[in-house]
C-alpha cells in the first residue's frame, strides 16, 4: 500500500523505480501473491510495471469498492458496490495493472445501499 500512497503510510521506497524493483526482487525471493487496491494511490501501475514479462509468475488480487473524494457521485461512506462501478474499476485496475486478467477481485467493503448479490453478480455467469 505504501508504494502508491507514501504520503499517508511510511515507506522507505520513494521513486517508482524502487517501488518496481522491490516487487521483482520479492518475486525474484519466492514471493507469488501481490495484493493491492485501485484506492492505493499509483499502487497498481508499480505492480504492473513489475509484472511486465512475469505475469505467470505470481497470483495478483486487487480490491475495488472504495471511491475518491473528488467522485462525480458521492456515495454513502465513500463506498461504491454498484455493478456498473464495478466493472468500471475492474477495467481500471486491469488498465493501470497492464494485464489481461486479475485472479481474485474483491469488494474492499460492503456498500451498505447495494445488496452484495447484486456487487457480486455484476458479471453474467
Amino acid at each position: 500500500m505504501s508504494l502508491g500512497i507514501a504520503d499517508i503510510h511510511s515507506s522507505a521506497i520513494r521513486s517508482d523505480d524502487e517501488a518496481v524493483a522491490l516487487i521483482r526482487r520479492s518475486i525474484d525471493l519466492g514471493v507469488t501473491f501481490l495484493d493491492t487496491a485501485n484506492i492505493y494511490g499509483d499502487s497498481e501501475v508499480k505492480v504492473g510495471k513489475a509484472l511486465k514479462g512475469r505475469r505467470d509468475q505470481v497470483e495478483l488480487a486487487t480490491k475495488f469498492g472504495f471511491t475518491e473524494a473528488r467522485s462525480s457521485t458521492p456515495r454513502t461512506g465513500g463506498i461504491d458496490g454498484r455493478p456498473e462501478a464495478v466493472r468500471t474499476a475492474c477495467d481500471t485496475s486491469l488498465r493501470r495493472l497492464g494485464v489481461a486478467h486479475i485472479d481474485l477481485y474483491y469488494l474492499h467493503r460492503v456498500d451498505p445501499e447495494v445488496p452484495i448479490e447484486e456487487t457480486v453478480g455484476a458479471w453474467p455467469t
